[in-house]
Formats: C-alpha cells, structure tokens, sequence
C-alpha cells in the first residue's frame, strides 16, 4: 500500500478563539506538529502543518504569540503565514459613539490559494482543515472540481462548528472529543 501524504492548515483565529473557552485554554502552548500527528493512521505520513494568523497590535499577546510561534517553527514541517490584522471604527447607530474593532485579513483566502496549490501540485493526497468559518467551502468546491479523487477532512476547534464546512468534507471530527491528544501535545 501506498504511503497517504497529509496536510494539515490550521486557521489560527478560529483555533485560538476554540482554545479560548476556560476548559481549553491550557492547551494555548501546543506542539501542534505533535498534536495532529496523532490522528495519522499507519499508512499515513504528515508532510506540513500550515498555520495561518495575523499578529495582534497588544505588545502582551503578540510577545505570547511570537515565543509559540517560535516553538512550533523548530520543527521544518511547520510553515506559518501571516496576514494583517486591521483597526476597524465603527459607529454606534444608537449613540453616534465610534469604537475601534479590530479585523483580520487575508487569512481565508491564503488558507483557500495554498490548499489549491498543494492539490494542484500534488503536494498532499489528503487536505485537513482546521476551522469552522464557511467561506473556505468555495476551496473545498474547486478542489472536487480539479480533482475529485483528493479527501477533504474537516477538523473542528473546541466549541466550534458549521453545518455547511461539515456538508462539504468527506469527514469530520470535533477535536473537543481527542482531548487527550490535546494533553500529549
């Protein structure tokens, strides 16, 4: 039997924002090469774990983000891809009070391009998804369309969850049920 080659891309906000319910938030320090590694069967390898976030502008949480970063780059089958992370003002229609919210941005569709190119290049035979943001479904319909054959797994963060992301994946699991895996990483 053939050797199954595995990516794993990881949306880090939606990921982040699962880890953030009290039960989870132990788990902020992972090695997460090690943590999805554990889901690879015998006849699987894992090639790449991509993550994809955005620095927040907190001096705190961008030093806490960078020492996990750095922990997780040791490892050359790690890649991480950075987008921008934007002040947004928003008017109050009540009020007329203006707030600053912040947004992230070009995430979804780095996640979208480079789940396409390792399919189209044939970089992996199997593309697992961490998120639970639907506007990743328009990838997951382009990769049937150019190859049909290619499996699209779906793995949940704690908490989190789509009916639609769920439809479109050949499988899925809520990684809220491996905690275990979770305390081994």
């Amino acid at each position: 039997m053939n050797t199954v080659r595995v990516n794993v891309y990881i949306d880090g906000f939606n990921f982040y924002f699962g880890l953030k319910n009290n039960q989870w938030r132990k788990y902020y320090w992972l090695d997460l090469f090690k943590l999805f590694e554990q889901f690879i069967k015998p006849h699987q390898t894992l090639e790449s774990v991509y993550y994809f976030s955005a620095r927040p502008h907190d001096v705190g949480k961008s030093d806490r983000q960078d020492l996990f970063f750095s922990a997780n780059k040791i490892n050359p089958k790690f890649h991480l891809f950075l987008g921008k992370y934007l002040k947004k003002p928003i008017k109050c229609n009540s009020c007329k009070t203006e707030i600053i919210r912040y947004e992230e941005k070009e995430t979804d569709v780095r996640i979208a391009t480079t789940i396409i190119r390792d399919v189209v290049l044939d970089k992996c035979d199997i593309s697992i998804i961490v998120s639970a943001d639907s506007d990743l479904i328009p990838a997951i319909e382009l990769i049937r369309e150019l190859k049909p054959n290619h499996k699209v797994f779906v793995y949940f963060p704690p908490k989190r969850f789509s009916f639609d992301l769920n439809a479109k994946a050949d499988n899925s699991i809520k990684l809220e049920h491996h905690e275990g895996k979770f305390k081994n990483a």
